[in-house]
């Protein structure tokens, strides 16, 4: 039987999720709507760049505001002046050691995925 070609689309890379038992967890999904509420200054708009719902957004900010000791986003009510959100101290911290944890993982690490990639089935050119 044969294989079938893997595409390489992009470079390997990581995708880490840290997990905390019963307290939950942190990996890429949750980081990058950190670093959107951190740009867009909005939950809404934040998780609409993600295609996210609204409601995910702001369940996904309300999971992370209640697993750390100290909120991570801290948001203002819409209204005619409009809401906002901002990453707190506590937030952009977090935010920080996820990113550099994946840097040191994927530097720990980058012997092996190239091992991975050099034994990956190249790709055909026949269609």
């Amino acid at each position: 039987m044969k294989r079938p070609d893997i595409p390489r689309t992009a470079p390997p890379g990581l995708r880490i999720r840290i997990t905390f038992g019963e307290a939950g967890m942190i990996g890429p999904g949750k980081a990058e709507l950190l670093e959107r509420i951190d740009r867009c200054g909005s939950i809404a708009a934040a998780g609409r760049e993600m295609g996210m719902s609204y409601k995910r957004a702001w369940e996904l900010v309300g999971t992370l505001n209640t697993m750390f000791g100290e909120p991570v986003v801290e948001s203002t009510r819409g209204g005619p002046g409009g809401g906002g959100a901002v990453l707190t101290e506590a937030g952009r911290e977090v935010l920080g050691l996820y990113r550099g944890f994946e840097r040191e993982a994927g530097a720990a690490g980058a012997a092996y995925l190239d091992a991975l990639v050099s034994r990956l089935r190249a790709i055909s050119d026949e269609k």
